[in-house]
Order: structure tokens, then sequence, then C-alpha cells
């Protein structure tokens, strides 16, 4: 028993240190993401690059409030538990941080959508004065929906059943489906009847990657990554959040210690969903990967970078892939003018 428990801490305290160093890494990951897309919304004014930028907020949010504040402050740090209101607030901004690096590429997905399957819409229904409108009302709405999870029940140790407390298990079974529902379900929906949509018509045009509108093709590949990853990292952590709604602690030591680690294991894949999203772009987008470059470069050697180009008066053409350069001569209002608030006041043709 001494040499299993010895075993046992040792597994536990090298998990626990690949789990922080891989934090470390996801974090300073999304900072990088942050300022690279930074310098691309003020250089290029195009909505996804404001959506990924979001996104790129809301995953460090995410490892700041679950990794740092709840992991790390409380277990390590303090050594005790957070006081019930401050850790029942701590839950709440979790909740919303989860709930708005999900929710945020759905927009993006709409935008994606719009942009390859009815290009010449897409400038008069998605400009950047919209899209942070849209970015604003998927934080404030995701932080007014999570007020709900104050009471979220300890799924973890098992729900009580008694027969005295029915309502009040009622209610917490409604919580936990309402959860799943908008993190994993109601998203992934949305994520694949569109994406769908998107695939079936870049197959029926393949022509269009010979031709200018080769950026959208980038872009739309960075969604379909992000949302294929989000897919598969989130299902266990889905299916270990219903089976434990529904299913009891087990009664011997081995069989809890395990179903523990599987639970943990679900945790970190869906919070290794915040970390990966860096990495995707600099394999699919060689731009991004290019000034992921040169952002190293000058932090390490001390190098100022070029002075950025910003955009706000800026000619943004439609970044659709199925107009020929040769034909874009035929195409009126194709051509947008922003004024500064990114909204297009003029068009040219």
């Amino acid at each position: 028993d001494v040499h299993m428990q010895a075993h046992r801490l040792f597994f536990l305290s090298l998990i626990s240190s690949l789990f922080l160093s891989f934090s470390f890494l996801f974090y300073t990951a999304n900072i990088l993401t942050v300022i690279i897309l930074s310098q691309l919304v003020l250089r290029r004014q195009k909505s996804s690059y404001n959506y990924l930028l979001a996104l790129a907020l809301a995953d460090i949010l995410v490892l700041l409030l679950i990794v740092f504040v709840d992991f790390l402050l409380e277990d390590f740090i303090l050594g005790t538990p957070l006081p019930p209101s401050l850790k029942k607030t701590v839950q709440i901004l979790e909740f919303s941080s989860m709930h708005t690096s999900i929710w945020i590429t759905v927009p993006l997905t709409v935008d994606r959508y719009i942009a390859v399957c009815h290009p010449l819409r897409y400038h008069t229904m998605s400009y950047p004065a919209r899209t942070r409108r849209v970015i604003v009302a998927v934080y404030t709405g995701c932080l007014l929906s999570s007020v709900p999870f104050y009471w979220w029940p300890e799924l973890w140790h098992g729900l009580s059943r008694g027969s005295g407390e029915s309502s009040n298990s009622a209610g917490q079974h409604v919580l936990v489906w309402a959860h799943c529902t908008t993190v994993y379900l109601l998203p992934c929906s949305v994520f694949f009847s569109l994406n769908a949509s998107i695939v079936q018509k870049l197959r029926g045009r393949r022509s269009c990657f010979r031709l200018r509108g080769f950026s959208t093709g980038k872009t739309t590949a960075i969604l379909l990554a992000i949302t294929s990853v989000f897919a598969v990292l989130w299902a266990p952590r889905t299916i270990m959040v219903l089976y434990h709604l529904y299913s009891a602690q087990p009664a011997r030591p081995s069989s809890a210690r395990l179903l523990h680690l599987i639970t943990d294991l679900s945790n970190m894949l869906a919070l290794l969903n915040t970390g990966v999203n860096f990495f995707l772009y600099c394999f699919i987008s060689k731009r991004f990967r290019a000034m992921a470059t040169t952002v190293l470069k000058s932090f390490f050697c001390c190098k100022k970078q070029s002075p950025v180009f910003y955009a706000t008066h800026n000619f943004s053409i439609t970044s659709s892939p199925w107009i020929s350069p040769a034909n874009s001569h035929c195409i009126k209002m194709l051509v947008y003018q922003y004024d500064k608030n990114g909204k297009p006041v003029c068009m040219s043709s």
C-alpha cells in the first residue's frame, strides 16, 4: 500500500507538472496570437481577424481563471479553499470565459459562410463596425447567461439523491443540460451545418483556388480546423459531465480513482482547446507564420518592428474567390471605403 501510494503521488505530481507547463506554453502562445492579430487588424480591415482576436482574448481569460486562479492560487499559493462567495464569483467568470471562447466562433462561422456562399453580399453584411458590435454582444451575453451557474452542482463527487431534494436535483439537471447544450451540442450543430455548406460550395468550385481569392480559402481552412478540434477535444468532457449526472460515485476506491483520473484527463483535453489555435494558425497561414517569426525575432533580438500600415481609410476589395481578376473590371460596387469607425461610407466602381 505504501508503494502504491508513492506511485500514485508521483503520477499525480507528474500530471500536475505537465499540466502547468503546457498551460504556461498555451498562455504565452495566446499572448503572441493577440499581438499578431492586433497587427493584422490594424493593417487590414477584415472581420475574421477581429473574431480571431476576440477568440484569443477569451482563451487567455479561460487560462487565467482556471489555471492561475482556480488551480495555482487556491491549491498551491493559498493552500486553502477560497471563500464561498468569492469561489462562486470565480466560477461564474470561468463559465463566462468558456462560453465566450466557444460562442465567438459562431459569428466567425457565419462570416465565412457569407463570404463563401454569398460573396456579393459579404461587404454589405460584414464590416468592422458591425463585427465589433457582435463581439461585444457575445461577451455580454455569455457573461449574463453564466449567472445561473452560481448554483452549479459539484458533479465530480456525485449528486445528492435524497427524496427530500427532488426539486433541487431537478434544477441541477436543468442546469447541467443547459451547460452541455450551450457549450457543445448547439455550437456543434451550427458548425456542422454551416461548414457542410461551405465545404460543398468549395468542392463545387475547386478552380477558385487558382484565382485571387486564395486568402479566403486560408481563413476558411482555419475556421474548419478550429471547429473540428473543438468538436473532438470537448466531446470527452461533455460525456463525463453527463456520466457524473446520471451515475453514482463508485464504491470501490480503485474505481473511484480511475473515474477521477478519466475526468481530469477530459477536463485537460477541453482546456487544450484554448492553446492549440496558435499552432493551427502557424500551420495553415504563411502570413501568420511569417509575422510570428518577426515578432519572436524582435523580442529575442530586441529589434524594433517595422511601422504598422493602418487601414483605417484603406480601400478593401471583396475577398470572394469566385471573381476572376480578368473580369474584375466588369464588377461594380465591390470596392468599399471605411470611416474611422470601420463602417463603409462610400463605394467605388
